[in-house]
Parts: C-alpha cells; sequence; structure tokens
C-alpha cells in the first residue's frame, strides 16, 4: 500500500508538472530554441513514465499471473523512457557546451532542422534500447528449463514481475554499462568543461563593446546550474537500482 501510494502521489506530481513545462515552452517564444526543445523531449518522457509507466509498476509489483510476452510487454515501457530521459539529458549538455564554446557561431550549428534529428535519434535508441528484450535477450528459456525440471506440462504462465522476465545480464552488461553509465560519466565530464569556460569568460574584463560578455555568460551559468542539478538528482534516483541489480548478478 505504502509503494503504491508513493507512485501515485509521484505520478500525479510529474504529469501535471511536465504538461506545464511543455505549455509553457509552446506558449513563449522566447523559449523556443534548441535547448528548450529538448527540454520538451524530457517533459514528454516524464508525462508518459506518470501516465503510463507506474500505473504499469503498480500492476507488475501486484504480480497478476500472465503470458510470458503480455509481461515482457508491461515491463519494456520503463526501459525504453528512462533511457529515452538520458538521451535528452545528454543532448541538453552538448547543446549548453555549444553555447559557451562557441557562442557566435552557435544558432547557424544548432539549427531547430538538427535539433529535431537529435530528438528523433534519441528516441530511436531508446526504442531500440529498451525492446531489445522483446527481440530475444530475456529470460523466456531460462523460465522453460525451470518448467521442465519441475516436470510441469501445464501452459506455460507466469508471475509478472520486472527480474522475472528481464535478464540481469541485459540489465547490467547492456543496460547500465552501456546505455546508462557510460552517458552519465560524459555528461559529467561536459558540465564540468561548461562550468570552467563559463569561469575563465567570467574572469576577463568587461568589454567596451555594446554586448555585455558577463551578463550572457552570468545567464549561461544559471541556466547550466539548474540543468546539472536535474542530472544530479536523476543519477541520486537511479544509479542504487542499477547497483542493486550488480549487485543481484555478481
Amino acid at each position: 500500500v505504502a509503494y503504491i501510494s508513493i507512485e501515485v502521489l509521484i505520478a500525479l506530481v510529474s504529469v501535471p508538472g511536465n504538461i506545464l513545462v511543455i505549455w509553457a515552452v509552446k506558449m513563449n517564444q522566447a523559449l523556443r530554441d534548441a535547448t528548450f526543445c529538448f527540454i520538451v523531449s524530457l517533459a514528454v518522457a516524464d508525462v508518459a513514465v506518470g501516465a503510463l509507466v507506474i500505473p504499469l509498476a503498480i500492476i507488475i509489483n501486484i504480480g497478476p499471473q500472465t503470458e510470458f510476452y503480455s509481461c515482457l510487454m508491461v515491463a519494456c515501457p520503463v526501459l525504453i523512457l528512462t533511457e529515452s530521459s538520458i538521451l535528452a539529458l545528454l543532448a541538453i549538455a552538448v547543446d549548453r557546451y555549444l553555447r559557451v564554446k562557441i557562442p557566435v557561431r552557435y544558432k547557424s550549428v544548432v539549427t531547430p532542422r538538427r535539433a529535431a534529428v537529435a530528438i528523433a535519434c534519441c528516441w530511436i535508441i531508446s526504442f531500440l534500447v529498451g525492446l531489445t528484450p522483446m527481440f530475444g535477450w530475456n529470460n523466456l528459456n531460462k523460465m522453460r528449463r525451470t518448467q521442465e525440471l519441475n516436470g510441469s506440462h501445464t501452459e506455460f504462465v507466469i508471475k509478472c514481475q520486472f527480474e522475472t522476465v528481464i535478464s540481469m545480464e541485459y540489465m547490467v552488461y547492456f543496460n547500465f554499462f552501456v546505455w546508462v553509465l557510460p552517458p552519465l560519466l560524459l555528461m559529467l565530464l561536459i558540465y564540468l568543461e561548461v562550468f570552467n569556460l563559463i569561469r575563465k569568460q567570467l574572469n576577463k574584463k568587461v568589454s567596451s563593446s555594446s554586448t555585455d560578455p558577463q551578463k550572457y555568460y552570468g545567464k549561461e551559468l544559471k541556466i547550466a546550474k539548474s540543468l546539472a542539478l536535474v542530472l544530479f538528482l536523476f543519477a541520486l534516483s537511479w544509479l542504487p537500482l542499477h547497483i542493486l541489480n550488480c549487485i543481484t548478478l555478481f
């Protein structure tokens, strides 16, 4: 009851909150740049988590009796949307780096078309990574062997739980070691470089030109701090689960 209550509370906060983010970008012309396109992509993933994944997570927690691939279809959306969030955060980090590294050429390099292509690529990769268990990297053969050893010849029905259908080898070696940990480490390095570049620019004397670089980089610093906080909270939320998966496997 406590688990379900917490999940429902998270859904009730995340869905309206992220819808407001999407609405703010839609209504405010000043927010329609590449960074906020990536933030909208992140918000869409988080709306889907609240509206779709959390109800499915509650179902898996209850553990109904179901067919193997039906349970797999319930388990995969969280993998898709988690990966989508990570890649959106990575795209945001790269975008912020380009803003401070090449501020003059930024708009010619990061065009709306290129941002849209990057977002589309993020979602395609997310679906491929998240649906890999559906393509065969799952526990079906292990479950069948267990059933045969038990001498059971009844219809193949299982108690639907995440660990029952999703392979821990997939979760650790492929999902975590390839598609979660490296992007998080890369983002950490990117933000360290972003803060380093901004610090160098802010330490320079203000030029006599009409455009004040300190004002520009001061704004970039505030945005970078906010986005770095989002990254930190994301890592804080997901790394304990992946560490537990490693402990389970090893």
